[in-house]
């Protein structure tokens, strides 16, 4: 989340408070929760129709799956007691005794099969991550995988060995929801009945959100403060004014133009360090001169046209670090030398050549080249540098194109073709390099934003999947990252470090292996 930070003052102070909700209710007045960043959820609150980080942070909190990711990415179980493999493709799942939902309703195996196959029947969001799955299709009922044993006892049964398929079941389209979420979704999603370390409170649309502790988890991420609220910014200068007077608790995305001064601002409350991330710009396939050989070309002469290295040091001062493919360094295969990569190298007589080559077969391009984004996630600095890169080599208008907020911005290019290109980014949802492939270009999946399609590509992704081991899936995930850098459907360009701060009024504050606070153990000191 980036953008300018300007001089603010008390006007504009002031009117970060009203929007962030400091007056939202009464209820909030007076209660010692740990006040946190956060942007109003695109969807409701349902697990496998959350794919994006407004609402997944929350869902996180609500929910528990059948094992948890620790701040260091380990795998523990959390409503599992244990997961035992039965066979190469058969996995036995027996769950913790006397599971309940914060409404003291039952979680138990049926709670989980019903989950998984109402989101597959439904069509929701998350749906392809449940396509490793005997029986799994688009539309199905009931998948044939799934069979409950007793209470809680439940066995998956996959398509293919998968030796990773236990450490996904973290990710959220794998968290259970009671029987009432599946009869009426609409009103669950506003009010759910969660099973993890938080119950919600209160949710005041473009304001702020508000969990408190969950009596009825017994798992080991036991809230340690009597609640969070995440409070919705329309710009995170504004949240790091706050941050800096205290009015905030907790802020994992410092902006750009106080990368020069956070560390002496906060003394020592400040954190910095690498994690599952990246940032890109995708394009739409079906964007006029994007497609086909055209597209080809001018995808490339685009990429070739951004200074990343530039960028990175003076908007970023070397918190970011140029993307050489599209997964994440601190994941174990990552190699930033792939065929392709250069692809990724700033080459501007290579990347002029490549577009009057596509001037010239195929008609010039006129107009101008859009770089769309949400200003409420401090991209205005990096969308106007790589404008301004892409402008000077190329000798076209490329502009920076902001849109309101996160929300309205996902809105727009999930629900038509933006033209283009427009910003994306990826939270890893499990530590695996085929967690930033396979959701994001498998053709036909929700998170796949350019709509890109390429079936060579299709097959890598499941037999990497059904590698041996992480070496043998580690060779297949980047044979299918070359086509990627060939083809070019999003452009990478940094991969963010955390850069994140805390108040004086807080203690124990980590940022996790996919830069976000670990919320349950953050402990505040002063009332």
């Amino acid at each position: 989340m980036r953008k300018l930070l300007g001089v603010v003052g008390a006007a504009s102070l002031a009117f970060t408070l009203a929007a962030c909700g400091s007056d939202s209710s009464d209820s909030a007045a007076g209660s010692n929760y740990v006040r946190v960043l956060g942007t109003e959820p695109q969807q409701g609150l349902i697990p496998a129709m959350t794919n994006e980080n407004g609402g997944g942070r929350i869902v996180d909190m609500l929910y528990s799956g059948l094992v948890y990711y620790d701040a260091d990415g380990n795998v523990h179980n959390e409503m599992a007691e244990s997961i035992d493999k039965e066979g190469d493709k058969t996995y036995k799942v027996t769950l913790k005794p006397d599971l309940k939902f914060s409404d003291g309703s039952a979680v138990t195996a049926a709670t989980f099969v019903d989950t998984w196959n109402y989101a597959v029947a439904n069509e929701q969001l998350n749906e392809s991550f449940f396509s490793s799955i005997k029986g799994y299709g688009e539309g199905v009922k009931e998948m044939e995988g799934l069979k409950v044993i007793d209470e809680r006892t439940f066995t998956i049964e996959l398509t293919q060995p998968e030796s990773d398929f236990p450490s996904r079941l973290g990710y959220n389209a794998y968290f259970p929801v009671p029987a009432a979420a599946l009869e009426d979704p609409q009103a669950f999603d506003e009010t759910p009945v969660s099973n993890g370390p938080y119950k919600i409170k209160e949710w005041n649309h473009n304001q702020n959100l508000i969990i408190e502790p969950n009596p009825e988890y017994k798992g080991d991420r036991a809230a340690q403060n009597d609640g969070i609220e995440f409070a919705f910014y329309a710009d995170s200068s504004a949240a790091y004014m706050d941050l800096l007077a205290n009015n905030l608790d907790v802020l994992e995305a410092i902006p750009s133009s106080a990368f020069g001064s956070y560390e002496q601002d906060l003394a020592g409350r400040q954190e910095t360090k690498p994690a599952a991330t990246y940032l890109e710009m995708s394009i739409h396939v079906e964007t006029p001169h994007f497609s086909g050989e055209e597209g080809t070309l001018r995808r490339k002469a685009i990429s070739m046209a951004i200074n990343r290295e530039e960028i990175a040091e003076t908007i970023f001062h070397g918190t970011r670090t140029p993307a050489r493919e599209f997964t994440s360094p601190v994941l174990n295969g990552y190699n930033d030398s792939l065929p392709g990569s250069e692809n990724l190298d700033y080459n501007p007589e290579e990347a002029k050549k490549l577009w009057a080559e596509a001037d010239k077969k195929y008609g010039a391009f006129e107009g101008t080249f859009p770089i769309n984004y949400n200003t409420d996630g401090d991209n205005k600095d990096w969308a106007d540098a790589v404008a301004n890169s892409i402008s000077n080599t190329l000798g076209i208008q490329a502009v920076g194109n902001p849109y309101p907020d996160f929300k309205s911005f996902r809105d727009a290019y999930r629900t038509e073709r933006m033209d283009g290109a427009y910003r994306t980014a990826w939270f890893a949802d499990y530590p695996s390099m085929g967690n930033f492939l396979g959701p994001n270009f498998t053709t036909g999946v929700a998170s796949n934003d350019s709509k890109y399609s390429n079936p060579e590509f299709d097959e890598l992704i499941v037999k990497a999947n059904g590698a041996a081991n992480e070496e043998e899936a580690a060779k297949l995930y980047n044979q299918a990252q070359e086509l990627l850098l060939r083809d070019l459907p999003s452009i990478p360009l940094f991969y963010p470090n955390v850069v994140g701060g805390w108040s004086e009024n807080v203690q124990d504050v980590t940022f996790n292996w996919k830069s976000l606070p670990v919320y349950y153990e953050i402990e505040k000191t002063v009332q």
